[in-house]
């Protein structure tokens, strides 16, 4: 009891839940004093939806606050994808993990927004970095935001209002049946003692579902879809249970109850005073506000996207549909079992077909990224050494070319990192390997590797690898970002790897959303098979099992029907023809662009795998086109630019899938041919190396509508290929200052102008 009892002297936080557990709302603004003063951080998981009328956190002293968004109309989905919420003090906003936006300007001083600070944070800080677990749900937070959007302040109040004055009506029919309701001041949910078993069974004679905590006593919640029919049913199921026949009560005035405002809670702070959350209150409004901004995001509807170790692949509508339907959509994760069979049936399916397709013997599906798969499979790692008797097993190699999550998340499981080094053909230096491994082979943890290698080849001597780890006393990890090269050729177990995470919203054809919803369940051979998380409400795993690493069960279990689809719908020569095809288009553009573009890297035959790096390097000193340059010229021609500078640096990184045809490859490959040809141009003197069509991209409608001052045509500049013309894509801003972005985050809603006036006078000063 925190309120009760002296912290320990090396206590470094404290963490509370508001309301809590029980649905009361706790006064926590003493005890967040005393910890400030003991030097101590609080840290808040909060409601959202019940901070419109209670005194938020920040406010009586909160130095972080986190919770879901679900509450935003976001369906139940058997546990997900939700997005969450992290808010914290203006003092931590740099350490804050995941993606924050900044505003700045571009070329011609106009606003512009660009993501800061955590752009590529992950291959920057490596094992330092704060974002390694984490995946944006970027798609469920828009989904929130427009539910905001839409109503408002006032409209998003009385929601909360009304919810609160169900529960307060709910409590109230309840004493008077006779029950005992433990809670004083609640917003949602209330802890009623009663004979459990027996309320049960009327419950779910009924169609309820409640929170049983214990034999004698329960928990219920409600929402907003909460009305008179429903609270009338719920005070009957209680009312049977002490067989009261003929209870009435008043519904008259239920919803006008609020004890929060007569309380010293109450909420007196604004909030949602953006315009934006005071416009958009008709559907006709709202659809136009999401158009305008969808017009701005070029997407897999306008052109093939060929970001290297991201799969951009076709998500098929047939995948889709399912995620509608109600009897999947709206199901709680922790409903009883005999109420979800179909979709254990669906998880059960694609956890077998998942296994075969790795070689493994099972998968979880807690994991919701493939970054927090890896951090999953080595704590699975870990509790294996430990059962071994072997805890001081702490060291990881990975190799120098690995994705930066590798390192990041072998430091959030506490283990040290020796980086391997690669050769010049971007394979594993073997040599180096085996003599790392073996001056560490009584601390030998793990080995992480990616297959084919971060660098788009596959690694010739991977067996070789493995087995130099495993004789050794480690084991080894498996990046799947790269599955979409295995698929029905080889797999994880093949080439000897003991545990390797999906990435579903890569090679199984889960959307990526602007960031998420992700899921990374991991696959384990047999021996780590009982280490798998475990669930404390529904058991996921053996009792060696480490502890969960989401709140649901089986993650963000809703989407895992995309997948299950995807599966079905392939079949075993589907899924082997979809890896053939990405394989055979990545050598298919290696070969189109290798005269104009150096290719970095290949296998013996001259291959590579299902992506290729462009080394543009050399572009820099003959013309002064750097690699971010290229990547933006690139819009002009209506193409999102390939990975830019990873896994080497000045570089690109394209994968095109198999989810493209020849014709789309084509055009590709001339934008690219022609942006070359643009290059020379420099390099010979027809343009000059810092007023040039390259240098000056991306070229904006309002840009050609302005007098033009270019030394080129607006023709060169916005259709410089035929076929550009035919199906143009107007950037939104010309090119952006990212330093001046990095200085004003977005970090409180007000209107943009304000943030842009801020942004010019800082800009003037400098």
């Amino acid at each position: 009891d925190v309120f009760n009892s002296d912290l320990p002297c090396d206590t470094f936080g404290v963490i509370v839940q508001y309301p809590n557990l029980q649905g009361e709302v706790i006064d926590y603004s003493n005890l967040t004093e005393s910890c400030h003063a003991a030097k101590i951080k609080v840290a808040v998981a909060a409601d959202l939806l019940s901070l419109v009328l209670l005194t938020p956190p920040g406010e009586w002293g909160a130095d972080a606050v986190v919770g879901t968004t679900q509450r935003l109309g976001i369906p139940m989905g058997f546990g997900g994808p939700h997005a969450a919420f992290f808010a914290c003090k203006e003092d931590y906003k740099r350490q804050i993990p995941g993606r924050i936006i900044g505003v700045s300007i571009d070329a011609q001083g106009n606003p512009a927004l660009r993501m800061a600070l955590q752009t590529r944070e992950q291959h920057i800080k490596r094992d330092k970095a704060t974002s390694n677990i984490c995946t944006a749900q970027a798609l469920l937070a828009i989904m929130a935001s427009m539910y905001a959007v839409y109503h408002g302040k006032d409209g998003i109040k009385e929601i909360a209002e009304k919810i609160h004055a169900g529960a307060l009506s709910l409590s109230n029919e309840l004493k008077k049946l006779g029950y005992k309701v433990n809670n004083t001041l609640f917003f949602d949910t209330i802890v009623v003692e009663c004979d459990t078993k027996k309320v049960k069974t009327i419950a779910e004679s009924h169609q309820f579902n409640f929170n049983y905590i214990d034999d004698k006593t329960i928990s219920i919640s409600i929402d907003e879809m909460f009305c008179t029919a429903i609270f009338k049913e719920v005070v009957n199921v209680f009312a049977i249970v002490k067989n009261i026949n003929n209870h009435t009560f008043d519904t008259n005035n239920w919803q006008f109850f609020n004890a929060i405002l007569k309380s010293n809670f109450k909420r007196t702070s604004s909030y949602l005073t953006h315009p934006v959350f005071n416009t958009y209150h008709t559907e006709t409004k709202l659809m136009r506000y999401i158009k305008r901004l969808e017009n701005k995001d070029l997407s897999l509807v306008h052109s093939m996207i060929s970001l290297g170790s991201c799969t951009m692949k076709l998500n098929a509508a047939s995948e889709l549909i399912p995620l509608s339907w109600p009897e999947f959509a709206n199901i709680h994760p922790f409903v009883p079992k005999e109420q979800a069979l179909g979709y254990y049936e669906m998880i059960n399916e694609l956890n077998n077909n998942l296994a075969v397709i790795t070689g493994f013997e099972t998968m979880s599906f807690q994991p919701n990224s493939g970054a927090q798969g890896e951090y999953t499979g080595l704590m699975v790692i870990r509790a294996y050494h430990e059962a071994n008797k072997e805890a001081h097993r702490n060291i990881a190699l990975i190799p120098s070319s690995a994705h930066g999550t590798n390192p990041a998340s072998a430091a959030l499981a506490g283990m040290k990192i020796i980086v391997v080094k690669c050769d010049e053909k971007g394979n594993i230096d073997s040599i180096d390997l085996k003599e790392k491994a073996e001056a560490n082979k009584a601390n030998l943890s793990c080995l992480m590797v990616t297959y084919p290698s971060t660098h788009g080849v596959f690694e010739e001597g991977i067996k070789e690898i493995t087995k130099i780890i495993h004789d050794n006393g480690g084991l080894v990890y498996m990046d799947g970002a790269n599955m979409n090269a295995q698929v029905g050729l080889t797999n994880p177990a093949t080439i000897g790897a003991d545990v390797c995470h999906l990435n579903l919203h890569k090679t199984f054809a889960i959307p990526h959303g602007g960031g998420g919803p992700g899921m990374g369940p991991i696959g384990v051979n047999k021996k780590l098979k009982p280490f798998l998380p475990n669930h404390s409400i529904i058991k996921t795993s053996g009792k060696d099992g480490i502890t969960a690493v989401s709140a649901a069960p089986f993650g963000s279990a809703l989407i895992l029907l995309i997948s299950y689809g995807y599966i079905k719908m392939l079949g075993a020569s589907g899924l082997k023809l979809a890896t053939e095809n990405a394989i055979l288009n990545a050598n298919y553009m290696k070969d189109k662009l290798k005269n104009d573009y150096k290719i970095l890297y290949t296998g013996k035959n001259g291959r590579c795998a299902h992506e290729l790096i462009l080394d543009c390097s050399e572009f820099k000193q003959s013309s002064g086109v750097e690699v971010g340059d290229i990547a933006k010229r690139l819009m002009d021609y209506g193409f999102h630019a390939p990975t830019v500078s990873f896994p080497v640096h000045d570089t690109l990184m394209i994968e095109p899938t198999e989810s493209e045809d020849k014709a789309e490859l084509d055009r590709f490959c001339e934008a690219m041919i022609s942006i070359k040809n643009e290059i020379n141009e420099i390099i010979e003197g027809t343009y000059s190396k810092e007023n040039n069509v390259i240098k000056n991209a991306p070229h904006t409608a309002k840009l050609i509508a302005d007098k033009w001052n270019f030394d080129y045509s607006i023709k060169k500049a916005v259709f410089p290929l035929k076929w550009v013309s035919e199906n143009k894509f107007w950037p939104s801003v010309g090119k952006v200052d990212n330093a001046l972005g990095d200085r004003n985050l977005i970090c409180t809603c007000v209107p943009i102008a304000a943030y842009f006036e801020e942004s010019v006078l800082e800009t003037n000063k400098a």
